[in-house]
């Protein structure tokens, strides 16, 4: 009996029929997918509404817990908006990709109500025109996005193309116009996962392309059936991860200077209460007095409660503490010529003032007002009156503090703006952010600041010296990796040591402007290509 003949038959046929048979279920499965994608433009508007704002929600999960799953809620995020728009009209996409991001913003940037709420009696009920004004004004960038990237590409593959380009786009004008909020980028996501290290190279926005790129190949592979692409993301997926190998790690140095971090933990409402101010700068002095001494001492912003030219008596009491090493604390000062400065200063041991900082980049409605006259015109006095009235610093953001070197002064606000970092001259040896995160509240905001400390030391290569308030007070090396912190709502001080600057990275010589561009001709590429969709599609139809 010829058993390889009995048997063959059969199993040849078994195997035939299962592949028949999961390519008729893929088949059919795209073919639900396909209707269902065609399906959402005929949609009631509240059902797209619902459906763009669980988009929004699941993208805001990319903002907040463990870095893969951040990753992964952003690209399932992206994939869906892309999908969901496919096809529907430029009026269609931007009203979907406006409740989108009002979903994304509203529920990422919740913590900004929290100001409102230290004197609630005052400003309490402005938190909601703030939050919605806020997350629908910001939506607006997105919307743009939306209606421009489906125009004049109908394919699914120039389409995603344009809609990516275009969010891209939109994400940069969103930190740059008026005086620019780059809070909550998309690539934020990234890190603290194997992939961060591109903000060396191509920084936040470039690293936002990357982040978008694939999810617009997943997007393209689900919406067409494009199974055979999965292998091959999965594959350039792991290729970005293990580029982290070859980036150089940071070492720190055994003679390194000794850095105290001061967490005074002094909640906003009690800030400036005059009971308590005396409690909180004792508890600061106290935590820089403490054995053994340190060789450079870091206070918070606004952490002497006084103006600049009132201050001697406290100024002598932080040198006297500081034993020698050198204390940099923010304070405020009165200019006759601009106004208030948000400062830093460099205290010596005898009181006197080594070196300052104005800040540069004030925070909009917080430190100042633009187009005051326009609210006040229209009699919303409580706007107005929330402003502080500060002016902007001029000159370098770079001081020379003894024993830590060459340190590039962030003052709060300013740390979220990459490419504001560097300026002409020698670099600096290492970033020094002061921050009053009290403001933020307990929840996500100041979380969200860290992380964003955390890029700012990885697009440089360098260290990252954190001084926060009520938290995270942090020590960061050029990877973006933190080394001891402070938690949140925790009073005391860390010491930590600087590690040593990793060499300048490609992101700090180029900045953004190779990633616009490219953006650009990315754009305009996929818009001739999708042109050329239609019109061969015309004469096919013809």
């Amino acid at each position: 009996m010829d058993l390889n003949s009995k048997w063959s038959r059969p199993i040849r046929a078994a195997s035939s029929g299962c592949a028949c048979g999961c390519a008729g279920a893929r088949v059919a499965e795209n073919a639900r997918l396909s209707a269902f994608w065609a399906a959402i433009p005929g949609w009631g508007r509240w059902r797209r509404v619902a459906l763009a704002l669980g988009i929004g929600a699941i993208l805001s999960l990319g903002q907040m817990g463990d870095a893969a799953a951040r990753l992964l809620w952003v690209v399932a995020g992206l994939v869906l908006a892309l999908g969901a728009s496919q096809h529907l009209n430029p009026k269609q996409a931007a009203w979907f990709g406006w409740t989108i991001g009002v979903a994304y913003f509203g529920i990422t940037l919740r913590w900004i109500v929290e100001p409102f709420f230290v004197e609630p009696w005052r400003h309490g009920w402005m938190s909601p025109f703030a939050i919605l004004g806020m997350s629908g004004g910001l939506a607006l960038f997105w919307a743009a996005a939306f209606w421009a990237g489906t125009r004049g590409a109908r394919a699914p593959g120039p389409r995603f193309t344009m809609i990516g380009a275009a969010l891209l786009l939109a994400e940069f004008a969103r930190a740059h116009v008026l005086s620019g909020f780059p809070w909550a980028l998309l690539s934020y996501s990234m890190i603290g996962a194997p992939v961060d290290y591109l903000f060396a190279l191509i920084g936040p926005h470039g690293a936002s392309a990357v982040l978008v790129s694939v999810s617009a190949l997943a997007a393209f592979g689900v919406c067409r059936g494009r199974f055979l692409l999965w292998p091959g993301l999965a594959a350039a997926s792991l290729a970005l991860a293990v580029g982290s190998l070859w980036m150089p790690t940071p070492t720190t140095d055994p003679a390194a200077p000794t850095v105290r971090l001061v967490q005074p933990n002094a909640p906003q409402h009690l800030k400036w209460d005059l009971e308590w101010i005396p409690v909180f700068f004792q508890r600061a002095v106290e935590a820089t007095a403490t054995d053994p001494p340190p060789d450079v001492v870091i206070w918070p912003e606004t952490s002497v409660a006084t103006l600049l030219r009132n201050a001697d008596p406290w100024l002598e009491r932080m040198g006297e503490a500081g034993r020698g090493a050198p204390v940099l604390a923010g304070i405020q000062r009165w200019n006759p010529q601009a106004g208030y400065h948000n400062s830093a200063i460099v205290i010596e041991t005898d009181g006197s003032v080594a070196a300052l900082y104005d800040k540069q980049h004030l925070v909009p409605f917080g430190e100042y007002v633009p187009l005051v006259w326009i609210f006040g015109k229209l009699g919303l006095t409580g706007v107005v009156d929330m402003a502080m009235g500060f002016a902007p610093g001029t000159g370098s953001g770079t001081i020379d503090v003894a024993g830590l070197g060459r340190a590039r002064i962030l003052i709060c606000y300013e740390g979220i703006f990459p490419e504001e970092i560097i300026e002409d001259g020698p670099r600096p040896d290492v970033l020094v952010i002061m921050t009053n995160d009290a403001w933020f509240g307990t929840g996500p905001g100041p979380r969200q600041h860290l992380v964003q400390a955390r890029a700012r030391a990885i697009e440089q290569g360098l260290p990252v010296l954190r001084a926060a308030n009520t938290g995270i007070s942090a020590v960061i090396d050029g990877r973006g990796r933190i080394g001891d912190r402070l938690a949140l709502g925790q009073g005391g001080f860390l010491d930590v040591q600087v590690s040593v600057p990793l060499p300048p990275t490609l992101y700090s010589r180029t900045g953004d402007w190779p990633v616009i561009v490219a953006l650009l001709a990315t754009l305009g590429l996929a818009w001739i290509g999708g042109r050329r969709f239609r019109v061969d599609a015309a004469g096919t139809g013809g």
